[in-house]
């Protein structure tokens, strides 16, 4: 069974090409030394196994708190909810039969989570694992995932993959998040950060493509996708998840 984390090099991702990768459904890719960072003039679209090489910011200005998407969570969920209510989004949503969705407890984060397979989550994109995640503390939704991979599709491919990247990155650069929050193309070991951008809250929205690199010709470093992921995350720089007291140890 899959274990579902909140994702903690998620701090990192906020500001900064993070030094790990993603803690994530499928688990975690080994480790790669990252790709160079470099000066981009934009975001062109990625292919199956295209060169990783570049990291865009976006520019600071140009938006006010009014204007900047606010991500309440992921379609009728929000965060916040509880558990029923979340079922019965879920259920809302995805025409869903209630006995098709899993519960499932992380035992070192001490969060619950609610697991749903939905074909076509994406349009032609394949079956994607949809998780919902609830804080320790505060038993409500603090984070929602979805994760397209051969476990979820047998018949899903790398192209696919970079595909449904390319389209949610796309989707995503027009969406009106907070300016200084947003970056594309952001090589992180194990993987490429195809999208990532808070809204006025810091609640944030991150898009993470996970796979092995491999050196080619001139060192070139080409990534062969296995996982597409995408997290909507209430707070990440403070997850409501457990942490032992200091002190204690």
């Amino acid at each position: 069974m899959r274990k579902i984390y909140l994702v903690p090099a998620l701090v990192g991702l906020l500001t900064s090409v993070a030094a790990g990768p993603l803690a994530a459904q499928q688990g975690v890719v080994p480790k790669q030394k990252a790709a160079p960072r470099a000066a981009a003039a934009g975001a062109a679209p990625v292919a199956a196994g295209a060169p990783v090489a570049a990291a865009t910011e976006a520019p600071t200005a140009g938006a006010d708190d009014k204007t900047i998407k606010a991500i309440d969570g992921f379609r009728s969920a929000r965060f916040g909810m509880t558990e029923a209510d979340a079922r019965a989004a879920m259920v809302k949503d995805f025409s869903a039969k209630p006995d098709a969705i899993r519960a499932q407890d992380n035992a070192s984060e001490l969060t619950h989570s609610l697991l749903l397979s939905v074909p076509e989550l994406l349009p032609n994109g394949g079956t994607a694992e949809l998780s919902y995640v609830f804080g320790y503390k505060s038993k409500s939704l603090i984070q929602v995932g979805a994760v397209w991979s051969k476990g979820t599709d047998a018949a899903i491919t790398p192209e696919k993959l970079f595909s449904n990247a390319n389209i949610l990155r796309a989707h995503f650069m027009g969406e009106g998040f907070k300016p200084d929050s947003i970056a594309v193309n952001m090589p992180v070991a194990g993987g490429i950060v195809m999208f990532r951008g808070s809204d006025a809250k810091d609640r944030s929205v991150i898009l993470l493509l996970q796979g092995t690199f491999e050196n080619k010709e001139n060192n070139q470093r080409v990534l062969t996708p296995t996982s597409l992921l995408l997290f909507y995350v209430a707070d990440a720089k403070s997850p409501d998840i457990f942490k032992l007291p200091p002190g204690q140890f």
